[in-house]
């Protein structure tokens, strides 16, 4: 094993895709990485939670939406080295669905926050293109 490797801070976040009649709830990144680019709502897995409470956690800050956590089922984790460009991040993926769209509210790390159809999406940030994929199929 390389020092490089035994060096390595991996840190933990966790997304969610909250769909509904067709559509998926994407932010608006208002930061760097990915500043202006589209993405699935989440952020960092603050101490003492699950990544399924900030799961929950970061869709109601980013967008205003609130489901709760025991609505949300696991997609799986994702931990491609490469998939964040500030280092190694491991994040755990979330899915819920509505039964319609509900309005959200971009907020926090959120520059705008909006439903878009499944068939109709821009490029996504990171590899959420990916968990999207693995989550619809």
């Amino acid at each position: 094993m390389s020092a490089k490797t035994r060096d390595e801070t991996i840190r933990y976040t966790a997304d969610v895709v909250l769909l509904a009649a067709g559509h998926v709830l994407l932010i608006q990144r208002r930061w760097d990485p990915h500043a202006a680019s589209w993405a699935l709502p989440g952020g960092h897995v603050d101490a003492g939670e699950t990544s399924l409470q900030a799961a929950a956690r970061e869709l109601a800050e980013e967008t205003g939406l609130t489901v709760a956590a025991d609505t949300l089922r696991q997609v799986g984790a994702f931990d491609a080295p490469g998939r964040d460009p500030r280092g190694r991040y491991v994040t755990v993926a979330y899915t819920a669905t509505l039964p319609a769209p509900v309005a959200p509210t971009p907020l926090d790390d959120a520059a705008d926050a909006r439903w878009w159809p499944l068939n109709n999406l821009p490029d996504l940030a990171f590899d959420h293109a990916d968990i999207l994929t693995i989550t619809t199929r």
